[in-house]
Protein backbone atom coordinates (compact mmCIF):
# COMPACT_ATOMS: atom_id res chain seq x y z
CA UNK A 1 0.00 0.00 0.00
CA UNK A 2 2.94 2.45 0.82
CA UNK A 3 4.47 1.75 -2.72
CA UNK A 4 1.41 2.21 -4.35
CA UNK A 5 0.91 5.23 -2.43
CA UNK A 6 4.73 6.76 -3.12
CA UNK A 7 4.01 5.76 -6.94
CA UNK A 8 1.05 7.97 -6.95
CA UNK A 9 3.10 10.72 -5.57
CA UNK A 10 5.74 10.12 -7.82
CA UNK A 11 3.27 10.25 -10.94
CA UNK A 12 1.40 13.30 -9.69
CA UNK A 13 4.61 15.00 -8.88
CA UNK A 14 5.79 14.41 -12.48
CA UNK A 15 2.32 15.72 -14.70
CA UNK A 16 2.35 18.59 -17.17
CA UNK A 17 2.21 21.91 -15.63
CA UNK A 18 -0.69 24.08 -17.44
CA UNK A 19 -0.04 24.09 -20.33
CA UNK A 20 -0.40 27.01 -22.61
CA UNK A 21 -0.19 29.51 -20.04
CA UNK A 22 -1.60 32.33 -22.35
CA UNK A 23 -0.57 31.20 -25.51
CA UNK A 24 -2.68 29.82 -28.02
CA UNK A 25 -2.19 25.96 -28.99
CA UNK A 26 -0.72 27.29 -32.83
CA UNK A 27 1.79 29.63 -30.59
CA UNK A 28 2.50 26.34 -28.30
CA UNK A 29 3.10 23.71 -31.31
CA UNK A 30 6.15 25.91 -32.25
CA UNK A 31 7.88 27.02 -28.96
CA UNK A 32 9.59 24.67 -27.76
CA UNK A 33 9.71 26.14 -24.43
CA UNK A 34 6.01 25.39 -24.19
CA UNK A 35 4.62 22.63 -21.15
CA UNK A 36 3.61 20.74 -24.37
CA UNK A 37 3.83 17.40 -24.67
CA UNK A 38 3.92 16.31 -28.64
CA UNK A 39 5.10 13.19 -30.38
CA UNK A 40 6.77 14.29 -33.75
CA UNK A 41 7.41 12.87 -37.30
CA UNK A 42 9.66 13.98 -39.73
CA UNK A 43 11.66 13.44 -42.84
CA UNK A 44 14.38 15.39 -43.89
CA UNK A 45 15.71 14.93 -47.34
CA UNK A 46 18.96 16.90 -48.32
CA UNK A 47 18.71 17.06 -51.97
CA UNK A 48 21.50 18.62 -53.21
CA UNK A 49 25.06 19.19 -51.75
CA UNK A 50 28.33 21.82 -51.83
CA UNK A 51 31.10 20.14 -53.54
CA UNK A 52 29.39 17.01 -54.77
CA UNK A 53 26.37 15.90 -56.34
CA UNK A 54 24.77 13.83 -53.77
CA UNK A 55 21.22 13.98 -51.65
CA UNK A 56 20.64 12.24 -48.39
CA UNK A 57 17.64 11.26 -46.36
CA UNK A 58 16.61 10.71 -42.53
CA UNK A 59 13.51 10.09 -40.95
CA UNK A 60 13.70 12.16 -36.55
CA UNK A 61 11.66 11.39 -34.33
CA UNK A 62 11.16 13.79 -31.79
CA UNK A 63 8.79 13.86 -28.35
CA UNK A 64 8.66 16.72 -25.87
CA UNK A 65 7.62 15.77 -22.14
CA UNK A 66 6.62 18.58 -19.67
CA UNK A 67 6.72 17.81 -16.08
CA UNK A 68 7.28 19.52 -13.09
CA UNK A 69 9.26 18.57 -9.74
CA UNK A 70 7.43 20.46 -6.64
CA UNK A 71 6.52 23.41 -8.38
CA UNK A 72 9.58 23.95 -11.15
CA UNK A 73 8.18 23.23 -14.57
CA UNK A 74 10.77 21.32 -16.95
CA UNK A 75 11.02 20.00 -20.54
CA UNK A 76 12.06 16.56 -21.47
CA UNK A 77 13.30 16.55 -25.16
CA UNK A 78 14.70 13.31 -27.27
CA UNK A 79 15.42 13.71 -30.89
CA UNK A 80 16.69 10.19 -32.57
CA UNK A 81 17.49 10.25 -36.02
CA UNK A 82 17.39 7.24 -38.44
CA UNK A 83 19.20 7.41 -41.86
CA UNK A 84 17.76 6.07 -44.79
CA UNK A 85 20.08 7.29 -47.51
CA UNK A 86 23.42 8.94 -47.39
CA UNK A 87 26.78 8.72 -49.58
CA UNK A 88 28.66 8.11 -46.86
CA UNK A 89 27.11 6.42 -43.99
CA UNK A 90 25.66 2.82 -43.55
CA UNK A 91 21.40 3.18 -42.94
CA UNK A 92 20.52 3.33 -39.36
CA UNK A 93 19.87 5.21 -36.29
CA UNK A 94 22.27 7.66 -35.83
CA UNK A 95 23.60 9.83 -32.63
CA UNK A 96 20.71 10.93 -30.41
CA UNK A 97 20.44 14.05 -28.44
CA UNK A 98 18.53 14.82 -25.08
CA UNK A 99 17.98 17.73 -22.91
CA UNK A 100 16.49 18.30 -19.74
CA UNK A 101 15.32 22.54 -19.63
CA UNK A 102 13.92 24.60 -16.57
CA UNK A 103 11.31 26.72 -17.41
CA UNK A 104 9.98 29.90 -16.12
CA UNK A 105 7.18 31.87 -16.68
CA UNK A 106 6.94 35.89 -16.87
CA UNK A 107 4.82 38.40 -18.41
CA UNK A 108 5.98 38.62 -21.85
CA UNK A 109 6.66 34.86 -22.30
CA UNK A 110 9.54 32.60 -21.04
CA UNK A 111 12.88 31.45 -20.14
CA UNK A 112 14.32 28.58 -19.84
CA UNK A 113 18.05 26.72 -18.88
CA UNK A 114 19.32 23.03 -18.42
CA UNK A 115 21.56 20.52 -20.08
CA UNK A 116 21.79 18.67 -23.58
CA UNK A 117 23.57 15.27 -24.03
CA UNK A 118 24.55 13.24 -26.99
CA UNK A 119 24.06 9.62 -26.84
CA UNK A 120 26.61 7.72 -29.37
CA UNK A 121 23.55 5.46 -30.44
CA UNK A 122 25.04 5.47 -34.11
CA UNK A 123 28.26 3.96 -33.02
CA UNK A 124 31.08 3.47 -35.11
CA UNK A 125 29.39 3.60 -38.69
CA UNK A 126 26.44 6.67 -38.20
CA UNK A 127 27.85 8.28 -35.16
CA UNK A 128 30.62 10.43 -34.08
CA UNK A 129 31.30 7.71 -30.92
CA UNK A 130 31.64 10.28 -28.51
CA UNK A 131 29.71 10.76 -25.66
CA UNK A 132 28.48 14.76 -25.24
CA UNK A 133 27.36 17.33 -22.36
CA UNK A 134 26.69 21.10 -22.45
CA UNK A 135 24.35 23.90 -21.06
CA UNK A 136 21.37 24.77 -22.99
CA UNK A 137 19.60 27.98 -22.56
CA UNK A 138 16.56 29.98 -24.51
CA UNK A 139 13.77 32.55 -24.39
CA UNK A 140 10.48 33.30 -26.06
CA UNK A 141 8.87 36.28 -25.99
CA UNK A 142 4.98 36.24 -26.86
CA UNK A 143 2.74 39.05 -28.60
CA UNK A 144 -0.69 38.87 -30.15
CA UNK A 145 -0.42 36.72 -33.33
CA UNK A 146 3.01 36.30 -32.94
CA UNK A 147 6.46 35.14 -31.14
CA UNK A 148 9.67 35.30 -31.38
CA UNK A 149 12.95 34.06 -29.19
CA UNK A 150 16.34 32.59 -28.91
CA UNK A 151 17.85 28.74 -28.40
CA UNK A 152 20.87 27.88 -27.63
CA UNK A 153 22.75 24.30 -27.19
CA UNK A 154 26.56 24.01 -26.64
CA UNK A 155 27.73 20.07 -26.67
CA UNK A 156 31.48 19.29 -25.76
CA UNK A 157 33.02 15.77 -26.13
CA UNK A 158 33.40 14.36 -21.88
CA UNK A 159 34.48 10.42 -23.24
CA UNK A 160 34.19 8.53 -26.33
CA UNK A 161 36.70 6.90 -29.20
CA UNK A 162 39.96 8.02 -28.66
CA UNK A 163 41.12 8.04 -31.95
CA UNK A 164 37.84 9.98 -32.90
CA UNK A 165 36.79 13.82 -33.79
CA UNK A 166 35.60 15.28 -30.41
CA UNK A 167 32.60 16.43 -30.89
CA UNK A 168 32.18 20.74 -29.60
CA UNK A 169 29.72 22.46 -31.00
CA UNK A 170 27.40 25.77 -30.17
CA UNK A 171 24.31 25.92 -32.00
CA UNK A 172 22.01 29.14 -32.17
CA UNK A 173 18.17 28.71 -33.01
CA UNK A 174 16.23 31.75 -33.63
CA UNK A 175 12.83 31.34 -33.15
CA UNK A 176 9.71 33.23 -35.09
CA UNK A 177 6.15 31.63 -35.67
CA UNK A 178 3.54 34.39 -37.17
CA UNK A 179 -0.02 33.43 -36.75
CA UNK A 180 -2.18 33.82 -40.07
CA UNK A 181 -5.79 32.36 -39.04
CA UNK A 182 -7.57 29.32 -39.46
CA UNK A 183 -5.14 27.25 -37.88
CA UNK A 184 -2.19 28.35 -40.33
CA UNK A 185 1.06 29.87 -39.47
CA UNK A 186 3.87 30.50 -40.83
CA UNK A 187 7.87 30.22 -39.30
CA UNK A 188 11.16 29.90 -39.22
CA UNK A 189 12.54 26.52 -40.35
CA UNK A 190 14.97 24.62 -37.73
CA UNK A 191 17.85 26.91 -38.55
CA UNK A 192 20.42 25.43 -36.39
CA UNK A 193 23.14 27.50 -36.88
CA UNK A 194 26.59 25.88 -35.52
CA UNK A 195 29.66 27.04 -34.54
CA UNK A 196 32.41 23.96 -34.24
CA UNK A 197 34.84 24.65 -31.98
CA UNK A 198 37.35 21.82 -32.69
CA UNK A 199 37.61 23.20 -36.19
CA UNK A 200 37.21 27.30 -35.73
CA UNK A 201 34.49 27.58 -38.52
CA UNK A 202 31.15 27.62 -38.63
CA UNK A 203 29.54 24.50 -40.06
CA UNK A 204 26.32 25.24 -40.44
CA UNK A 205 24.62 28.71 -41.84
CA UNK A 206 21.13 27.93 -42.42
CA UNK A 207 18.04 30.50 -43.72
CA UNK A 208 14.76 29.03 -44.10
CA UNK A 209 10.83 28.96 -43.54
CA UNK A 210 8.54 26.93 -43.19
CA UNK A 211 4.34 26.72 -43.42
CA UNK A 212 2.19 25.21 -40.95
CA UNK A 213 -1.23 24.16 -40.41
CA UNK A 214 -2.97 23.08 -37.30
CA UNK A 215 -6.07 20.40 -37.63
CA UNK A 216 -8.17 18.26 -34.75
CA UNK A 217 -8.75 14.99 -35.68
CA UNK A 218 -12.02 14.83 -32.88
CA UNK A 219 -10.43 16.38 -30.17
CA UNK A 220 -7.18 14.93 -30.99
CA UNK A 221 -4.58 18.64 -32.44
CA UNK A 222 -2.00 17.66 -34.98
CA UNK A 223 0.74 20.21 -36.50
CA UNK A 224 1.13 19.56 -40.00
CA UNK A 225 5.01 21.20 -41.14
CA UNK A 226 6.45 22.06 -44.33
CA UNK A 227 9.65 23.39 -44.36
CA UNK A 228 12.89 24.37 -46.93
CA UNK A 229 16.17 25.59 -45.92
CA UNK A 230 19.79 26.22 -47.62
CA UNK A 231 23.02 25.95 -45.59
CA UNK A 232 25.03 29.12 -47.13
CA UNK A 233 28.16 27.19 -45.15
CA UNK A 234 30.12 26.05 -48.13
CA UNK A 235 33.46 24.69 -47.04
CA UNK A 236 32.95 21.40 -46.98
CA UNK A 237 31.19 18.41 -48.51
CA UNK A 238 27.91 18.82 -46.80
CA UNK A 239 24.07 19.50 -47.77
CA UNK A 240 23.52 22.64 -48.80
CA UNK A 241 19.31 22.22 -50.01
CA UNK A 242 16.98 20.96 -46.93
CA UNK A 243 13.19 19.63 -47.05
CA UNK A 244 11.61 18.72 -43.78
CA UNK A 245 8.27 17.57 -43.92
CA UNK A 246 6.86 17.19 -40.23
CA UNK A 247 3.57 15.72 -38.22
CA UNK A 248 3.59 16.46 -35.35
CA UNK A 249 0.95 14.68 -32.65
CA UNK A 250 -0.34 17.62 -29.34
CA UNK A 251 -1.00 15.86 -26.48
CA UNK A 252 -2.19 19.30 -24.18
CA UNK A 253 -4.27 17.79 -21.89
CA UNK A 254 -2.09 14.63 -20.63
Amino acid sequence: MKKRLVIQVLIATMIATPVLAGQSLEQAASDPTASLMSLQFSDWYSFNYHEVSEEDNTLVFRSAIPFAIGEQKHILRLTVPFITDHPALDNGLSDTTLFDLLVFERNWGRFGFGAVGLLPTGGSSRGAEQWGLGPAVGFVARQEGYLFGLFNQNVFTVAGEDERSDIDISSFQPIFNYKLGSGWSMSFSEMQITYDWENSRWSNLPLGAGINKLHRFGKLPVQFNLQYEHNFADNEAAPSDIVRCTVKVLLPTL
